[in-house]
């Protein structure tokens, strides 16, 4: 006996207490981020690196005025130019992960139960 599997679109289905007893979702998510937890998720995880820490370090260090030795600007571009790169590359690798699982979720497939 063959089912078709219909796609996680949000459609209701008139019996779907009944359904939903008997069959889990089939959703797919290997994206990591959302509109909303993109930036404190990812700052988190780029300040998991040692070489961010480091410069982060140096910036604040440089705050204060008897350890000064460059303009306080000149200190926080690496690290700005180096977490900005980042983000853009974890936008656009999850943005794609959406899209992939997108495409998964709305596809048609066919399962046997036996």
């Amino acid at each position: 006996k063959w089912r078709i599997v219909l796609p996680d679109s949000g459609r209701q289905w008139k019996n779907w207490k009944e359904a939903s007893t008997f069959y889990s979702r089939n959703k797919i998510q290997t994206a990591k981020y959302t509109w909303f937890t993109f930036l404190p998720q990812n700052l988190l995880r780029q300040f998991h690196r040692l070489g961010n820490l480091y410069f982060f370090f140096l910036v604040v260090l440089n705050w204060f005025p008897q350890v000064e030795v460059f303009h306080r600007e000149i200190t926080m571009l690496p690290l700005v130019v180096v977490l900005l790169a980042s983000m853009a590359k974890d936008a656009v690798e999850d943005y794609r992960k959406y899209q992939y699982d997108k495409t998964i979720n709305f596809t048609k497939t066919r399962v046997y139960d036996k």
